[in-house]
């Protein structure tokens, strides 16, 4: 574990916003579990604020190695159990994206691909699709499931060429990520120079986070950065990004995993709600939810 300065100005003052620890001062270092698309461990790490740029984030955190080598191993059936409704959200998504780029099509890089859900959907709408996804097991299921081929590793170590790409994607990505401003910074070289750029966060800012407050459900163990509008704002001008869409961004996912999610929040109302909905064969129910996930789509800036 090592102390983490801001990243978007590189200061280190900053004040605790959430203490997050577990009674005995411990923190949860069973990184295959932690860091996984489908985990929901409650965070119990220590949040702060920057008292420069206001960026919140986690620190201490693991070493960056670390946390990639943990996303790089095990399976993740429960994830990709999903993926029939993510599609419904990526062709929501795909509808903005096509905005941005006036209809036109070309060639589309979705990174912490997961399973390929946009992927799919993109190749189904006529895009050149591209996917970086560092676990070897969503790589493999996404070939075998959707014939799409994902380079299995991590953004910063590909060789695509510079501005070889027309749209770059980061679907509940960036808060993942050791460090977003060379992920940024990275997808700045490999677009275009009228390229896009489209990123999905969970805003901390926003009012569910306020009212659930130490409840809110992307308080989570595999989040080190919370982003609000004004500290995305930011980080994108200095990686050398423009936006010019900001709005909410909702969800599509069964009724049956929402209630699996629920677990760690709270055991009794999940153990209610699970024995209802498998009463009433309600599992495969789609649900569309909105609890602070903000849509973003910027432009490269040229100069």
């Amino acid at each position: 574990m090592k102390e983490i300065k801001c990243n978007i100005c590189g200061s280190n003052d900053y004040k605790v916003v959430h203490r997050g620890l577990k009674d005995d001062g411990s923190i949860n270092l069973d990184t295959k579990k932690v860091y996984a698309s489908s985990s929901n461990i409650v965070g119990n790490d220590r949040i702060v604020k920057c008292n420069v740029c206001e960026l919140k984030y986690v620190t201490p955190q693991l070493e960056a190695k670390d946390i990639v080598d943990a996303y790089s191993e095990g399976s993740d059936e429960k994830f990709v159990s999903q993926n029939k409704w993510r599609m419904i959200t990526f062709k929501r998504c795909l509808k903005e994206v096509e905005k941005a780029t006036r209809g036109q099509k070309g060639k589309i890089l979705d990174i912490g691909t997961a399973g390929g859900a946009f992927l799919k959907v993109a190749k189904d709408e006529g895009w050149d699709v591209a996917g970086i996804e560092p676990n070897k097991w969503l790589c493999n299921w996404c070939e075998e499931n959707y014939g799409i081929k994902i380079q299995q590793g991590i953004l910063e170590k590909t060789k695509y060429k510079s501005k070889s790409f027309d749209v770059i994607t980061l679907w509940d990505v960036l808060e993942h990520v050791p460090d977003p401003s060379a992920t940024l910074k990275k997808c700045r070289e490999l677009l275009k120079d009228d390229g896009i750029l489209v990123v999905n966060y969970p805003d901390i800012g926003s009012m569910p986070s306020k009212l659930m407050r130490s409840k809110w459900i992307f308080l989570l163990s595999v989040h080190l950065w919370y982003f609000t509008p004004k500290t995305l704002k930011k980080i994108l001008s200095k990686t050398g990004f423009q936006p010019i869409l900001f709005k909410k961004h909702w969800q599509t996912l069964s009724l049956g995993y929402l209630v699996y999610r629920m677990e760690e929040y709270s055991k009794v109302l999940a153990k209610i709600s699970g024995f209802f909905v498998r009463l009433f064969r309600l599992g495969n129910l789609s649900i569309p939810y909105w609890l602070g996930q903000t849509l973003v789509v910027a432009k490269k800036k040229t100069n």
